[in-house]
């Protein structure tokens, strides 16, 4: 079985078990969240798509720590201009892993 779920603005496809980054959460290390914004269920070969959420479903995270991406650097730059501007940026990301998926049929 496994789900879609969506959490900060993107969609990510989880199984029980799984460890993933998602957007920064602001709960704390060590606890758990429920997603209950589950967009489609494949269960057995069968597929529940919501309209635009499953009702009744959640998908069930614990959080395993906090940190930050890579650094991105960020280069603007004109011709014949004596123009340059650097930049970077250090995404905050939470890493999780998925606890339980729960679907109620």
């Amino acid at each position: 079985m496994y789900a879609i779920i969506e959490t900060g603005g993107k969609q990510y496809k989880v199984q029980e078990g799984d460890i993933l980054r998602v957007e920064k959460l602001k709960e704390a290390a060590g606890e758990t969240v429920e997603i209950d914004r589950v967009l489609t269920v494949v269960k057995d070969d069968k597929a529940i798509i919501g309209k635009p959420v499953v009702e009744g479903a959640k998908a069930v995270l614990k959080i395993l720590e906090h940190g930050k991406g890579d650094k991105v650097l960020i280069f603007k730059y004109k011709s014949k201009k004596k123009f340059r501007k650097l930049r970077g940026h250090r995404q905050p990301y939470t890493e999780v892993v998925v606890e339980k998926l729960e679907v109620n049929d």
